[in-house]
């Protein structure tokens, strides 16, 4: 109802998908404030409702306005919409902390682990702010220009403060957009970071012509890496298999929207990772995450062929040729765990045999 609508929801980071979750929000809320340091984006956004350096062909609801001044976004503010990567948030956050008040609910859309120390969000927001703070972790198959759109988009949000999964769901959800809610927020965040790892290495594959065979066993095995890697740290199962990690994985796999994969496409076509990075506008996570994701398996004793692969071709230690030829080499045999024990249908048919004699 109109009474329950968020007076001010502030998005913090100006690039298409906190855009478009501050479209999706302002369907909910009286006003959005997205909070960038690029002028141009300011000046666009007031005065022409569009995201001119990002999405400029979505027009923008006229309860979406911009400004450069934290002291003014966070006024008044009731939900903060997190947007900035993961490898400069703790830095931003840090410069914010004495402005946001410690009862507003984060809600964290930004995907990735932290190379240098291997944390995620739900670890850099309080060791940022210095205090603990009510957070919430968004994730799932959602392109920013289709939400802008009105596509039907499905997301999970993930939060262990169980008193406020109402609030966060009722702040995005609409015809267009559906919420589903977990309490597993390393899941979340694990799948959502590692992602996009295996999006650079899908585009790798799109990049050097191979064929849909190739990407659908890279994804699947890459899947099965971020799987394992999750569920040492404390993630489950089920959350892999849900929207926030195979969905999402899909999405930026198979998807040409994707930063993540296009990073990917170039490689394989012979760029080199230095020209491509410095010809974005937005950072692809997946390369920052890439080491810390080989850190990972190496701390948790995981064997990711396909994690350590992309890293080196990201160094430049090998090249798209010998990345393919390593991967189709590598000594394997079982893709899931060898159980002795009988199958119930060989065991039934052992049974059946017996009685007969």
């Amino acid at each position: 109802t109109r009474e329950d609508m968020a007076s001010k929801v502030v998005v913090l980071g100006g690039g298409s998908f906190g855009t478009a979750l501050g479209y999706a929000a302002s369907k909910n809320c009286d006003s959005v404030v997205i909070l960038t340091r690029k002028q141009n984006v300011v000046d666009s956004i007031n005065n022409e409702h569009r995201n001119c350096t990002y999405v400029s062909d979505a027009v923008l609801p006229r309860n979406i306005t911009a400004t450069s001044s934290a002291e003014e976004a966070l006024d008044g503010v009731e939900f903060i919409i997190h947007a900035v990567p993961v490898q400069f948030s703790r830095a931003y956050l840090e410069n914010i902390a004495h402005l946001l008040p410690s009862d507003v609910p984060i809600i964290c859309s930004s995907k990735g682990i932290h190379a240098d120390d291997l944390t995620t969000m739900n670890e850099i927001i309080p060791s940022a702010l210095k205090r603990q703070q009510p957070c919430a972790f968004i994730s799932g198959p959602s392109f920013a220009k289709e939400i802008l759109s009105d596509v039907p988009t499905a997301v999970t949000i993930a939060t262990e403060d169980l008193d406020r999964v109402e609030q966060y769901r009722s702040l995005f959800t609409s015809p267009t957009f559906k919420v589903y809610v977990t309490n597993d927020v390393i899941g979340v965040e694990v799948g959502g970071a590692l992602k996009n790892v295996f999006a650079i290495a899908a585009g790798c594959v799109t990049g050097m012509g191979l064929g849909l065979n190739s990407k659908a066993a890279l994804v699947t095995r890459g899947c099965a890496e971020m799987t394992n890697i999750a569920l040492e740290m404390g993630a489950r199962a089920e959350t892999l298999s849900g929207l926030a990690g195979i969905g999402d994985l899909m999405l930026t796999c198979f998807g040409a929207a994707s930063r993540n994969q296009s990073v990917g496409v170039r490689l394989g076509q012979g760029e080199k990772i230095q020209d491509i990075l410095d010809s974005m506008s937005e950072v692809a996570e997946g390369v920052a995450t890439t080491p810390a994701a080989s850190k990972l398996a190496d701390k948790y004793n995981i064997s990711a062929p396909i994690i350590k692969t992309v890293e080196k071709l990201l160094t430049g230690e090998i090249s798209t040729k010998d990345a393919l030829a390593y991967l189709m080499s590598y000594d394997t045999y079982f893709e899931t765990p060898y159980i002795l024990t009988p199958s119930p249908q060989i065991r039934r048919a052992s049974r059946n045999e017996c009685e007969r004699k």
